[in-house]
């Protein structure tokens, strides 16, 4: 047969990340690639417990449930947001299949084809394929470590009248980057000034390290749902587990509503199970407590990875040391492309993700993003070794 896809396949690109983790599977490989948190780390005994209490409310945590999500989680998570100045009902949220999902909903019930969408470059690559796949025009705006140029983004605004702007605001991925609070806060206002709706996307926010300074979502700043220009949303990925898949959103009641009706002809809701089973460990288990466990231990884990690059017989690389999240991002010799160094990596039995695909235009080919979570220290070490073998081959060879 002759399998006619849509125009729009055309549209679709693979996931540089998804390609890398295959390529990983059933070799010794240790990877840097995945944003994937540490299984060690997981609080099985806790979702365990939780799941059980789930049942032991009866057959409804396998019964089909509402589109906009199971409402005790929903309140137990605008409590959670109150408490970081984000003050939300039940009906200005909705549950999701992780906050990818809430990407993929905003942008099918708010872009056309054609419509311009801000970004600041670098910036999460699976958001790109979203906004590509629609036929969205992707314009990347100037910025550096404190988040994007305000004078950039205003010359863009006026140049190609966008419709929406996409922020990783607080330790970004790739870079890890967290954004001032002046750029913040400029940037919400040239949002309001221009009616650009702004997507916060914030899965690493928990993850901080070190410092006690605090950085306020750009919803907060807001000060509620109604007639905000801000969606916000965020994720259980990174603080329980990937596995449960569940995110959500938060914005005006009239882009929720639009949302759900997406999400009824995308997967009419998302896992009840999944839901309730959360809710049971948000009312039993010390979540926060949780939170702070993990970020000893990324911290320390990234603190390693940083301590093992400088002692790299490597000339002229480049790193950021982040205030939280998952990634290093590296700047590669001069002369040396990330995309070269990945095959002599994979040889040496090392992955890690090109920073080239994490642009929406003008690639910089000498960039790599690095995870510091998943491996442990004896896998990071051993990790590290094989990337500089890796690295002295392809420099020795450009030579």
């Amino acid at each position: 047969m002759e399998y006619r896809f849509s125009e729009s396949m055309k549209l679709f690109q693979s996931s540089a990340v998804r390609d890398i983790l295959k390529l990983t599977q059933g070799r010794s490989i240790i990877s840097f690639a995945g944003g994937l948190p540490a299984e060690e780390l997981f609080p099985i005994e806790a979702v365990k417990n939780a799941a059980a209490a789930a049942f032991d409310q009866g057959k409804g945590a396998l019964q089909y449930g509402l589109t906009e999500g199971y409402t005790p989680l929903r309140e137990a998570l605008a409590e959670r947001m109150a408490a970081k100045g984000m003050n939300v009902t039940a009906n200005e949220m909705i549950l999701t299949t992780g906050s990818q999902q809430v990407i993929d909903l905003l942008t099918r019930v708010y872009i056309d084809p054609g419509d311009v969408i801000l970004v600041q470059q670098p910036t999460y690559l699976a958001a790109l394929q979203v906004f590509q796949a629609r036929g969205a025009k992707v314009v990347s705006v100037a910025g550096d470590e404190n988040g994007p140029d305000l004078e950039d983004t205003a010359r863009k605004i006026a140049e190609y009248k966008p419709k929406m702007l996409y922020a990783v605001p607080t330790f970004s991925n790739p870079t890890g980057f967290v954004w001032s609070l002046d750029r913040r806060e400029g940037i919400l206002n040239l949002c309001t000034e221009n009616d650009i709706l702004l997507l916060e996307d914030d899965p690493y926010g928990e993850l901080q390290y070190g410092s006690e300074e605090t950085y306020p979502s750009i919803f907060s700043l807001r000060g509620s749902a109604q007639g905000s220009p801000v969606v916000y949303t965020s994720t259980f990925s990174k603080t329980v587990a990937p596995a449960l898949r569940t995110g959500w959103a938060i914005g005006d009641p009239a882009v929720i509503r639009m949302m759900a009706q997406a999400k009824q002809a995308a997967d009419l809701h998302s896992s009840t199970l999944d839901q309730q089973t959360l809710y049971q460990l948000l009312v039993s288990f010390d979540l926060d407590a949780h939170i702070r466990l993990i970020r000893r231990h990324y911290e320390d884990r990234m603190r390693l990875m940083t301590k093992l690059l400088g002692e790299l017989d490597v000339p002229g690389l480049k790193w950021n040391e982040p205030k939280g999240g998952m990634f290093l991002w590296l700047q590669l010799p001069e002369g040396l492309k990330a995309e070269t160094l990945m095959v002599k990596a994979v040889e040496e039995g090392v992955a890690f993700v090109p920073g080239s695909t994490f642009f929406a235009d003008n690639p910089q080919y000498n960039t790599i993003r690095m995870n510091f979570t998943h491996s442990n220290p004896e896998e990071m070490k051993l990790g590290m070794e094989r990337l500089e073998r890796a690295m002295k081959a392809c420099l020795a060879s450009a030579v």
